[in-house]
C-alpha cells in the first residue's frame, strides 16, 4: 500500500500555497481568480510559469494516450497498481514520481494541480472524489462513474469545488458532433422522433474479441504476479481472487468492475444525440438481451429510452449544450423522442429507401426525422441532402478535447464535457444497465422502468432502486 517513488525524483515538499491555486484560482475557499489568457501564454505567447503539474492515475492502457495528449504540461507523478504494464510510461516520464496508491500520491504531493484518470470503471468515482476533495482539476475517462448515484455525486462535488473537469469522450469536440447539431437545429430532416445507436462490442471486431461477456466467474486461482497490487486493483469492488480474466483490460464485461458495451461506447455515441436533441433525463428505460448472469453483461442487448418533448427556446440556454446554442438552436421544437441502443452486433432494420450500396456498418447512428433521416454523417433522401448542404456552419470549432480541459484549468471557459454535462449523460447511459440486470429480468419482461430523475429513483419497481448505487468494500467509498 505504500507509494514507491522514483528514486531520481525530488521529495522536496512544495510551499503551502500550491501552483494549482495560483494557476486555476478555483479553490472553494479562495473564490475565483481570473487570469488573462495572454498572461498564461494561451494566445501563443511563451510563459515560464503557465504549466500545470499533472498526475496520471491508471497509465498502462488508455491513460498512456491521455498523458501523451497533455504532455505539454508538467507530468509530475504516475500511479498504477501494475508496474509491469506501466513500465513504458514510467520510462517516458523519468522525472515523475511513481506510486501504486493514488490516495498516497495525492497526500504526499500537494503540488499536483490536476489529475488524469484512466483506471477501470469501478475506480472512476472514488479516484475522482479523492482528487476533488483536494481541489485538483480532474480529467476522467468515460463512463464518468460505475453507478448512476456516483454520477450525480461526482458532478455535484466538482461543481461545489469549482474545479475544471472533462470526461474522456473526445468526440464531443469533433466537427462531426457540431455538424449533427447544425443539421438537426436547421431542420434538415424535420422534427426528430426516433434515434438508433449501435456497436459491435463486445463481439468480434476488426482485431478480434474486445472482451468476454456472457461467461461465469473462473474457478482457477492463479498466483498474483509480483508486479501487481491486487488488493489495490480491487479497491472498492468486492473481494475475489486474482485472475487474468479481469486484468488487464478484460475487466470491462464484469458487473463488479466494468459497465459493459453500453458504458464503454454509450458516452461516446450518445453524446452527439443528447447535444443535438437537447435531451435531459429519460422518462423510462427498458432492456432486452441474450441470457445474462450475475457476473458478466450479456453477449448482446437492446435498451430503449423514452424522452419527453423539449422546448427549444428554453433548452437553447441549457448549460449541457454550452457553446452549441445560438440562432440555430431555436429553429424547431423538440417532440417526444425514443432512443434505442444495440450492442453485441445487433442493429436496427435498414430504412426502406436506403440505397442498396450504402452499408449500415458494425457501429453507427441513425436519426429519424419526419422528413428524412441521418445515417452517420449523411442525410437521406437525396433531395433532403441537397437542402441540408445549404445549412451554414454556425458553431465555433473546439480547440481540441484535451485543450478544452487545459484551458479550463487555467481559467478559460468550461470544457465541453465538463462534469455538469458528463454527469447527467452518464446517469442516463447507466440506467440502461439496470434494465439488463438478471435479478430484475422476470419483472422487466412485463414492463419498463419509470424514472424520476430529481428524486433519483424508479417509481414503479422498488427492487430496481438498490442497483442505482453499490456497496463499497471496507476502507473505500465516495
Amino acid at each position: 500500500m505504500n507509494p514507491e517513488p522514483d528514486k531520481s525524483s525530488s521529495d522536496t515538499q512544495s510551499p503551502t500555497l500550491s501552483r494549482r491555486r495560483m494557476l486555476g484560482g478555483t479553490l472553494a475557499t479562495a473564490g475565483i481568480l481570473f487570469v488573462p489568457g495572454r498572461v498564461l501564454g494561451l494566445d501563443g505567447a511563451a510563459s515560464p510559469n503557465n504549466k500545470l503539474n499533472i498526475a496520471g492515475i491508471g497509465i498502462g492502457g488508455k491513460g498512456k494516450d491521455d498523458l501523451a495528449a497533455v504532455a505539454g504540461e508538467n507530468i509530475v507523478a504516475l500511479c498504477d497498481v501494475d508496474w509491469n504494464i506501466a513500465a513504458p510510461v514510467f520510462d517516458r516520464y523519468p522525472k515523475a514520481r511513481r506510486f501504486r496508491d493514488y490516495r498516497k500520491m495525492l497526500d504526499e504531493m500537494p503540488e499536483i494541480d490536476a489529475v488524469v484518470i484512466a483506471t477501470p470503471d469501478h475506480h472512476h468515482a472514488p479516484t475522482s472524489m479523492e482528487a476533488i476533495k483536494r481541489h485538483k482539476h480532474v480529467y476522467c475517462e468515460k463512463p464518468l462513474t460505475h453507478s448512476v448515484w456516483e454520477s450525480r455525486r461526482v458532478a455535484e462535488a466538482a461543481r461545489e469545488a469549482k474545479i475544471a473537469t472533462q470526461m474522456g469522450n473526445a468526440g464531443q469536440a469533433s466537427p462531426a458532433t457540431r455538424r449533427l447539431c447544425e443539421l438537426i437545429w436547421g431542420g434538415a430532416i424535420g422534427k426528430v422522433h426516433e434515434v438508433h445507436v449501435w456497436t459491435d462490442r463486445p463481439s468480434q471486431g476488426l482485431f478480434g474479441e474486445y472482451w468476454p461477456q456472457g461467461v461465469n466467474r473462473p474457478g482457477e486461482t492463479p498466483a498474483v504476479p509480483e508486479t501487481i497490487d491486487w488488493d489495490l486493483w480491487l479497491g472498492p469492488a468486492p473481494q475475489r481472487p486474482y485472475h487474468p480474466a479481469y486484468h488487464p483490460f478484460r475487466w470491462r464485461g464484469w458487473w463488479d468492475f466494468g459497465t459493459g458495451a453500453l458504458g464503454d461506447i454509450g458516452c461516446h455515441y450518445c453524446d452527439p444525440v443528447f447535444r443535438a436533441l437537447k435531451l435531459g433525463a429519460p422518462l423510462s428505460v427498458q432492456g432486452a438481451s441474450t441470457r445474462v448472469n450475475g457476473e458478466t453483461f450479456p453477449l448482446g442487448s437492446m435498451v430503449t429510452y423514452e424522452f419527453p418533448a423539449r422546448d427549444a427556446s428554453v433548452q437553447a440556454n441549457n448549460p449541457h449544450v454550452r457553446g452549441m446554442s445560438g440562432p440555430a438552436a431555436g429553429g424547431i421544437g423538440m417532440p417526444p423522442c425514443k432512443l434505442v441502443w444495440y450492442d453485441g452486433g445487433l442493429r436496427p432494420p435498414r430504412p426502406a429507401d436506403l440505397p442498396d450500396h450504402i452499408e449500415m456498418g458494425d457501429n453507427g447512428l441513425l436519426v429519424m426525422g419526419e422528413n428524412g433521416y441521418i445515417l452517420g454523417d449523411r442525410v437521406f433522401p437525396e433531395s433532403r441532402a441537397r437542402e441540408a448542404a445549404g445549412i451554414p456552419s454556425s458553431i465555433p470549432p473546439s480547440p481540441g478535447h484535451y485543450e478544452e480541459w487545459i484551458n479550463a484549468c487555467k481559467g478559460g471557459p468550461p470544457a465541453g464535457s465538463n462534469f455538469d454535462w458528463a454527469g447527467p449523460l452518464t446517469e442516463s447511459v447507466l440506467l440502461g444497465n439496470i434494465a439488463l440486470r438478471h435479478e430484475l429480468r422476470q419483472d422487466l419482461t412485463r414492463f419498463k422502468l419509470l424514472w424520476d430523475s430529481p428524486a433519483l429513483r424508479f417509481t414503479n419497481l422498488d427492487k430496481a432502486n438498490p442497483f442505482l448505487r453499490r456497496t463499497y468494500r471496507q476502507g473505500w467509498g465516495v
